[in-house]
């Protein structure tokens, strides 16, 4: 795909916001050339990080956007500290009535991920994610019905279930799979029952509530495997990369490195582990010390040829993290960039069709950076896609 010379910019003075609000560091944005402010900002909206952009603009020295563009963001922003704000409001009241009826619940992703941010309220927010056990789940299932205005049928492998609650989406997960493999899913069923059947927890505190959050080193792993299934299963976007980047930094000093990389291992993983990891270096400005396992004695790094010696990521890992980017930035946060009017157009057994149609040509595109898991993941993906078709799932 061809970009202008103007495109080009913008998308530089995208990144170099993103970047200055996700470490909250200063930038210059007067070598992007021509930029057009309101691509860079519609840009923050498409990938679910306009917050971050917005907190970039506190760091900008020299060139800045046009003062009508910053308004006009700092009125979505006061929107969005509002709606997060509420949001946990009803997080920490939810939370404490199930407490008082026995249900134990973890939160994870969403505003739990979003306590790691410099600033949460900044963090754009999505559904309400919550994590149980078998019983658990059951139990919370029959409390939160009656206060559902609606409740979606359940996904039994997954077992996954949603709900609203007004005005806010609710999700249970009785399991965290991927659906990428099996080796992937016997590990994250390790996860879960260090997390739900042992207790291993950390606690944000929401108010007057103790919200359980996963423990760090299976949180990293549970938002890794999270966006590494809708990479492969639709698309991703730069918040949930943004998330993972967030987690790895603020819990630096406290992660189980060795154990990172048994499990990494054992799901398989550690070919995609290094090229998000590239990925984040090249295009979100993580910290090269900070990213666990990319600096191994191996070829994912090489020596600038300075004086200090200090490591880049080497030309393989760089060409594999561009595609990444591209891949990104072309299908949009949960592929929202896609022509999805199929849906409303045609009977559910043909949209089932086409929606796997867009997965064989991704699966093709993944190949290209991760040739061998793209050949792993294919045989079980297609055989999800038909159980669910004829679940009618």
């Amino acid at each position: 795909m061809a970009f202008s010379k103007e495109a080009k910019n913008t998308q530089r003075a995208f990144f170099a916001l993103l970047q200055a609000g996700l470490w909250e560091r200063d930038v210059e944005l007067q070598d992007c050339g021509d930029i057009d402010f309101a691509e860079v900002f519609r840009l923050g909206e498409e990938q679910a990080v306009l917050g971050l952009v917005a907190a970039g603009l506190d760091h900008v020295k020299g060139q800045k956007p046009p003062k009508e563009e910053v308004l006009k963001v700092i009125g979505k922003m006061v929107q969005l500290e509002q709606r997060n704000s509420a949001m946990n409001r009803f997080i920490g009241e939810l939370v404490s009535r199930m407490q008082k009826e026995g249900i134990y619940t973890l939160l994870v992703k969403g505003q739990g991920v979003a306590q790691c941010y410099e600033r949460p309220l900044w963090r754009t927010s999505g559904d309400i994610d919550f994590f149980l056990s078998d019983e658990n789940f059951d139990k919370a299932l029959e409390y939160l019905t009656p206060l559902a205005q609606n409740v979606d049928r359940e996904e039994s492998y997954s077992r996954h279930i949603g709900m609203t609650i007004d005005p806010w989406i609710v999700e249970l997960h009785g399991s965290l799979r991927c659906g990428l493999s099996s080796k992937m899913d016997k590990v994250i069923d390790e996860l879960q029952e260090d997390s739900c059947g042992k207790g291993n927890v950390r606690i944000w505190k929401d108010g007057g509530t103790d919200v359980l959050l996963p423990e760090v080193n299976n949180d990293i792993l549970f938002i890794f495997t999270h966006f590494l299934k809708h990479f492969y299963k639709g698309g991703i976007g730069l918040r949930q990369i943004c998330d993972w980047c967030r987690l790895l930094w603020t819990y630096k000093d406290s992660i189980d490195i060795a154990l990172l990389e048994q499990r990494l291992r054992k799901m398989g993983l550690m070919s995609e582990w290094k090229v998000f990891g590239a990925f984040a270096v090249e295009y979100l400005g993580m910290p090269l010390e900070a990213m666990p396992l990319l600096n191994e004695n191996d070829d994912s790094t090489a020596s600038t040829g300075s004086v200090t010696g200090s490591l880049q990521v080497n030309d393989r890992l760089r060409r594999k993290a561009e595609r990444i980017c591209s891949f990104v930035m072309e299908v949009g946060n949960f592929g929202h960039n896609r022509d999805t009017s199929y849906y409303s157009k045609y009977p559910f057994l043909v949209r089932k069709a086409i929606s796997m149609g867009w997965r064989i040509g991704d699966l093709f595109r993944h190949a290209r950076i991760f040739p061998l898991d793209s050949l792993r993941f294919f045989p079980k993906l297609m055989f999800d896609g038909v159980r669910s078709a004829v679940k009618g799932e």
